[in-house]
């Protein structure tokens, strides 16, 4: 780790630029060593040359797995050099980029990062706007289509619309290794949940899909998890025939390994059979010079005997009756073994019609096991088409349950509009009356004003006389102010009446908003229903996948006693090959003696074999003349038919033409009808 820093800080010092002290200082932090695996620079603001630094130190093997530079606030040509040292990076697995207002050049790098980069499993991408440029979103796509490596996408808040999300569901139909996409909190909509939802039927990986926050209905996202759901168990069945081929090819070649190591074996032991036929015929030839040389010897003896040869001729004849007596020895000998290889030739052909048998059993029980076998994929087959069958209906009433609900909604929508009419309605009645109200108040404040004025005029009229009218004024001031009061009265009737009617129409308004909440809950009170209906869908959905499980665990069952069987075939098999390995090595020491034997039986089996051939071929000729005779005779049968039907239409024919002379002549006519 120490050389990962010291190598940061020289190439900030060859770029002319102090290395940040906020780097180093994370750099020496124990999250940052390297087996640990975590670079971790979040929250940090990155300059231009910290970030063409770590993109000259990040190619090839970077002593990290995880690097998080999350609200690092990079600039765009920053996160171009970050993203080109990480292209060719081989052991960085997971890369966030969160909260770093990533542009067009941004995303560009990002897409080029998926297409080069082998190693990056996880990508955190949240809070980045990249839905705003159509363009840079687009070759982002293009690059995580082109990916096969990434396993997990995070791309909360970053604005994608309708048409984002459909260049995101065309770049999955092409990716084959993506399993988690998290696209909480966009602007997806309608059109994006359509657009996702069709790309799941071609993407077979994608495990688990977040789509919370991005008005899509609750339909689509329903059958999203459905989708998702399905990915799931194929996966899992995937990941089982996997594991099962895997177990099947170690046992392939462990049997391999087996059947090599016995043909070694044999190998062998026909080695060391050679070998010791070889030491037998080299001590036979060692024998024979020793009895040549004694042979020699036994000249010069009788070179220098020949004078006792008369002697010796009684023991000749001696010697002659004894060579006579071994040649009938040896006669017998060979009549034996004759008989002892004839013997052993049946017992072989014998033992050869008993594995014949076995092997035919076996092959016999494994094809009944196939037909179980095909019987019982048959059944699940049809069991799969009636739980498609059930969801189907399932979607089905989904389908009527968002009808129904929409028809709800559109309803709500209409109450609530004309709620807001008449509230507009009562609003602009409560500003006429208002205007009213001050209108006359207006009206009673100038006439007032008007009073007064004429009063003062009076006044100041009166002021010279003022003394001798005191009493006179006194009472015009009482006029006044009784003309006041009355006024004010007014205005108090003018104010009560109105607040009546304002109360009046509240309550009339409040009558329509109890009918109008009343409709509202009857509308509450259907949907419960439906949700009701749709559970009980569930339930039945439940039920049926429960019925499924348990044909899966049949199945499984079933295949646990093929497997069984299997083994007990192989068990017999090898117990077979067993006894045939101990019957050919008792036969192996025999084999000097029955190689002759062994080339008559392969003229004869040779003979078998032509005799075989010619009698399938007279079996084949019996055959084809057999299905020309039935051919003709079908040919026969046809035209008896046919000739049956011409007699029967002759007959009838002349029955009709009789009847039609019959009643047409004068006996006709008089007999009686019937």
């Amino acid at each position: 780790m120490e050389e990962f820093r010291r190598a940061y800080a020289r190439l900030c010092e060859e770029g002319g630029a102090a290395p940040q002290e906020t780097v180093l200082r994370r750099l020496r932090e124990p999250g940052a060593v390297p087996g640990r695996g975590r670079l971790d620079l979040g929250a940090q603001s990155l300059s231009l040359e910290t970030c063409g630094a770590l993109g000259r130190l990040l190619p090839g093997a970077a002593p990290f797995a995880e690097v998080a530079l999350g609200d690092c606030a990079l600039s765009e040509e920053g996160v171009k050099l970050l993203l080109h040292g990480l292209c060719s990076n081989t052991t960085v697995k997971s890369l966030d980029l969160k909260g770093n207002n990533l542009r067009i050049v941004g995303a560009e790098a990002l897409g080029k990062l998926l297409r080069q980069n082998k190693s990056i499993r996880s990508l955190i991408l949240e809070w980045n706007s990249l839905g705003m440029w159509e363009e840079g979103f687009s070759f982002f796509c293009q690059g995580l289509g082109a990916n096969s490596f990434l396993q997990r996408l995070d791309l909360r808040n970053n604005q994608i619309n309708h048409q984002g999300a459909g260049e995101l569901a065309m770049a999955l139909k092409q990716n084959a290794s993506l399993q988690e996409l998290d696209l909480r909190w966009n602007n997806i909509g309608l059109l994006g949940g359509r657009a996702l939802l069709d790309c799941l039927h071609s993407n077979k990986t994608l495990k688990r899909l977040e789509l919370a926050g991005n008005n899509v209905p609750s339909d689509i996202l329903k059958a999203v998890e459905q989708a998702l759901d399905h990915n799931q168990d194929r996966q899992t069945i995937l990941s089982e025939t996997r594991s099962r081929t895997h177990v099947l090819s170690k046992e392939v070649l462990s049997l391999k390994n087996e059947k090599a190591k016995q043909f070694l074996d044999l190998m062998d032991t026909i080695d060391k059979q050679k070998e010791e036929i070889a030491r037998s015929s080299r001590m036979s030839a060692a024998r024979v010079s020793q009895l040549q040389e004694a042979l020699d010897e036994q000249h010069s003896i009788m070179n220098s005997l020949k004078a006792k040869l008369q002697m010796t001729e009684a023991a000749l004849a001696l010697s002659e009756q004894k060579v006579h007596n071994l040649g009938e020895l040896l006669s017998a000998m060979k009549q034996e073994q004759t008989s002892m290889a004839e013997r052993h030739l049946k017992e072989l052909q014998q033992q050869k019609q008993e594995g014949a048998d076995r092997e035919g059993k076996l092959f016999r029980e494994l094809s009944a096991a196939s037909e179980k076998n095909l019987l019982l994929r048959n059944q699940v087959d049809e069991l799969e088409k009636k739980c498609k069958v059930q969801q189907d209906q399932l979607f089905q009433v989904k389908q009527d349950l968002t009808n129904t609900t929409a028809e709800l909604k559109l309803r709500a929508v209409q109450a609530e509009e004309r709620l807001e009419v008449e509230k507009r309605r009562f609003k602009q009645s409560l500003e006429d009356m208002e205007s009213l109200r001050l209108k006359e108040v207006d009206h009673m404040t100038q006439h007032v004003e008007a009073s007064e004025r004429s009063m003062q005029e009076r006044i100041q009229r009166l002021e010279a006389i003022r003394i001798a009218l005191e009493e006179e004024l006194s009472q015009v001031k009482a006029a006044a102010l009784t003309e006041r009061g009355q006024a004010e009265e007014e205005l108090i009737k003018v104010r009560n009446q109105a607040r009546l009617e304002e109360q009046q129409r509240l309550e009339h308004l409040e009558e329509k908003l109890r009918l109008m909440t009343e409709s509202r809950d009857e509308a509450q009170n259907c949907c419960l229903k439906q949700k009701q209906v749709v559970g009980e869908a569930q339930a039945k959905a439940n039920q049926l996948s429960l019925h499924a499980d348990g044909l899966r665990r049949r199945v499984e069952e079933l295949q646990q006693d093929l497997n069984s069987k299997e083994q007990e075939k192989m068990t017999e098999v090898n117990k077979v090959k067993v006894e045939l390995q101990e019957q050919i090595g008792h036969l192996q020491a025999e084999r000097t003696a029955q190689e002759g034997l062994r080339e008559k039986i392969a003229a004869l089996e040779r003979q078998l074999k032509a005799l075989s051939s010619n009698h399938r071929e007279a079996l084949l000729d019996k055959e084809g003349e057999i299905s020309m005779l039935l051919e003709k005779l079908r040919m026969k049968e046809a035209e008896i038919s046919r000739i049956r039907e011409e007699e029967a239409q002759r007959a009838s024919f002349l029955q009709n033409a009789i009847m039609a002379y019959v009643q047409g002549s004068p006996l006709g006519a008089l007999s009686p009808r019937k």
